[in-house]
Order: structure tokens, then sequence, then C-alpha cells
């Protein structure tokens, strides 16, 4: 079984369930007492996020690659970043990699390929909405992704990942909006949502709507399963 490393911390609620579905995917294909082989690396989210809100990418780039590298020299055979926003800085992160970073829009796209999905609905902090790093992912695989039209919406998805869900607060009234958006992204012509912040699915369930929705934190870890075992 293969080495991995994981970088939490952003947020431990998400890194928890990383840590959970992993565990039980490889025992779920291996069974027994078998179970995933890893090293967390767990951030400060108040780090992390001070950096975010000043736009300072580089300082979250340097704080990634040194958990990253010491990772690597731990034993770790691939990375996985705990978090979508965190992408943002993952291709400038991967060339400072001896080993492969398991990319989470990637995966995702893939997985939405399979359902032979085109046109999907992006959720998630507005860094993931609005940067194209993400985007750009499905794009290559011939995906197209349109996010919450009202500028009100995302900034309500934004604060709520950080002030509510990353914190384990999960409020009725949060999810109705969240619910409403997602119709908003349907009558758009979504064919499916991709919950894509690791705090989402928290929130929101398969069985809240219709439509499929992509879970990311639950694709990145069968990803990292395949990556261990395969």
């Amino acid at each position: 079984m293969k080495t991995l490393g994981l970088i939490g911390g952003i947020s431990w609620v998400s890194t928890a369930d990383y840590y959970r579905l992993i565990n039980e995917g490889i025992n779920e294909q291996l069974g027994g007492l078998n179970f995933a082989q890893c090293i967390i690396y767990s951030f400060n989210y108040a780090d992390i996020k001070r950096n975010n809100d000043a736009n300072n990418w580089e300082s979250t780039l340097n704080m990634l690659s040194g958990a990253a590298l010491n990772l690597q020299k731990s034993g770790a055979e691939a990375i996985l970043l705990c978090a979508n926003t965190m992408h943002m800085i993952a291709d400038e992160l991967q060339q400072r990699l001896e080993i492969p970073l398991i990319h989470i829009a990637t995966v995702t796209a893939t997985e939405i390929a399979k359902q032979g999905l085109q046109k999907v609905g992006l959720l998630g902090t507005r860094f993931t909405m609005e940067q194209p790093f993400f985007t750009a992912k499905l794009k290559e695989q011939g995906i197209e992704a349109i996010i919450p039209f009202n500028d009100d919406d995302r900034e309500f998805i934004h604060q709520t990942v950080f002030n509510e869900l990353g914190k384990g607060l999960l409020k009725p009234e949060t999810r109705q909006r969240y619910l409403d958006i997602i119709n908003k992204l349907v009558l758009a012509g979504a064919e499916g949502i991709i919950l894509g912040c690791t705090e989402i699915p928290l929130l929101i369930k398969s069985t809240d709507t219709a439509i499929p929705l992509f879970d990311t934190t639950l694709i990145h870890s069968k990803a990292a399963i395949e990556f261990a075992i395969g």
C-alpha cells in the first residue's frame, strides 16, 4: 500500500471527513484490519485565511510547499490538499514536488465526464467560483461550469463556508438558501451541481436534489484510495 500525505486543517472538519472516508474505503476493498497508510499535516486555518484575505497567495504557496515537502521526506508517495480553494496554487506546488499531487478538480471532471454531463453548476468559495483554477480543469474535459449569477448569492456561500460550515455549524436556513441557489442554477441549464468546497457536503446531501451532486470530498478521497491500493 502506498503512503498518502494529507494537508488539512483547512478546515479541520472536512479533514476529519477525508481521514474517515479514505480509511473506510480502503477497509471496504481490502477487509480485515486494513486501513490507510497516511501522514496528516494540519494547519491553523486562521493563518491560511489571513493570507487569502490579503490576496497573499505566495505566502500560502510557501506554507503548503513546506508542509508537502515535509510529507514527501517522511515517505508520502502522493499529496492531497484537503480543500478546494487551496488548489488555486496546486499547479505551482506540483512543480516543487517529486511526487504527484492528486488534483481535486481533475478527478471531479473525470467523474462528471463518466456520467456524460456537459454543463454543471459550481458552488464554493469566491476563489473557487470566480478564479479559473477549477473551471479550467473542467473545460479540459469538455465540461462547462456555471456559477451563481447573483453576487449576493456568491458572497453568502463564501461567508457561510468560513463562518458556519468551517466551524461545524449547520443551520436549516443556510441549507435552504443553498438549495434555492442550486435551483436557480438548474433553471439556467445545470445538469449537475459540484459541491466545490469540502465543507458544503456537510450541509447538502444527494437526497436534497433531483439532479446529481458531485461531492468533491468524496470524489477526491476515492481517487486517493485508488492511488494507495491501485
